[in-house]
């Protein structure tokens, strides 16, 4: 038996011969991920440049947990990434969750966005196709490949933005309509991950996925919006809400979601070719506002905040149908949004001595905006 190192939950160590690979693997969700591998006794490789502001941290914890194959790429690079994917005869799966992650980042540089989202992509599904193996490629898609959702049907609350057309959230049905580059770049992996799955017959699934959140999340202003509140509210400092703060997300813990990829694992041949939106669900919805609130309850003190205008690309509502995967493959969230946002803080304020070092892009009492 080990221990889980996010849950301290004991369960059942697994051996397998054959390998893992997990793109992004020092990121927030990738080191949740590959923490959870490890406890399960698997062969993990992680695959990462070490841009993302504390992934270096998560990659020295990682190593803490146990061995693993670590490769420093830049998935831009195609020779590069086939190296690292190797020569797949022992290869399981593929979770791809490595790019660019910022719609306000996409805006300043949308060259680099998409190279490293779709040609990122491209190269990853290109490393595995020459193998001539068939393991799993998951992709972390994201919300933003359905655009603004101006169609959708709003209605104003105190707090909050609610569909009144759509009660139960965004099923896969809705169409395509990126808005932003980073909609565009991550739009085109989505679908080249579908295609390749169509074309040369690879168990591929895409997975749509709204605002996750967990330990290890080191969220700065352009993404990350809970673990960025929380942490400025820890360390005293003012932020800016674009918009009029209503904005509504459905959040999901992340431990939830890697049970959703092991699962999806498990079942490749059975959903191959799938995409699914993947998030909180309409139980588990906040909107900043309310965030707002929950933090003044935390800390006993409201967070200094001003507002202004919306960004480009900003949804003012999205929470995921979530219907189809609990028919598809069983899977449910677990944690509320009350007693995620209680665990972020209670591991942000557990791990202090991390924020209080400086990792780049985080609050600090001196950066007063």
């Amino acid at each position: 038996m080990r221990r889980s190192p996010q849950t301290g939950q004991s369960q059942m160590t697994q051996s397998s011969d054959q390998r893992i690979i997990v793109t992004g693997g020092a990121g927030f969700i990738g080191s949740n991920t590959v923490a959870r591998l490890l406890a399960e006794g698997r062969r993990v490789t992680v695959i990462d440049d070490l841009s993302r502001p504390g992934s270096e941290i998560n990659l020295q914890w990682l190593q803490s947990l146990g061995d693993f194959d670590f490769r420093r790429v830049d998935l831009r690079d195609a020779d590069a990434t086939a190296r690292a994917v190797g020569d797949g005869a022992d290869l399981e799966a593929v979770i791809h969750l490595a790019g660019q992650v910022a719609v306000t980042t996409s805006l300043v540089d949308p060259r680099a966005d998409f190279e490293a989202n779709a040609l990122g992509t491209l190269n990853v599904l290109e490393a595995v196709r020459a193998t001539g193996g068939r393991p799993v490629i998951l992709f972390a898609s994201t919300n933003k490949v359905y655009g603004g959702l101006e169609w959708v049907d709003l209605t104003e609350r105190e707090t909050r933005w609610e569909s009144t057309s759509h009660p139960r959230g965004l099923d896969e049905s809705a169409p395509l309509d990126f808005h932003s580059p980073y909609g565009c770049s991550k739009g085109a992996a989505d679908q080249y991950i579908r295609d390749y799955g169509r074309c040369y017959g690879l168990p591929t699934v895409v997975l749509r996925q709204s605002c996750i959140m967990g330990p290890r999340q080191f969220g700065v202003e352009d993404q990350g919006w809970v673990a960025w509140f929380l942490i400025a509210a820890m360390r005293g400092h003012r932020v800016t809400v674009f918009g009029d703060g209503k904005q509504v997300r459905d959040l999901l813990w992340v431990e939830d979601l890697v049970d959703l990829y092991l699962r999806l694992i498990a079942r490749g041949e059975e959903v191959a070719g799938e995409i699914f939106n993947v998030g909180g669900g309409a139980e588990r919805t906040l909107s900043l506002l309310e965030l707002l609130s929950k933090i003044e309850t935390l800390r006993g003190a409201p967070l200094d905040h001003g507002f202004s205008e919306p960004r480009t690309g900003d949804q003012r509502w999205f929470v995921a149908d979530t219907t189809r995967l609990a028919e598809r493959v069983g899977w449910r969230p677990t944690r509320t949004v009350d007693e995620a946002i209680d665990a972020l803080w209670g591991w942000l304020r557990d791990h202090r001595q991390i924020i209080e070092t400086g990792i780049d892009g985080l609050p600090s009492r001196s950066r007063v905006r």
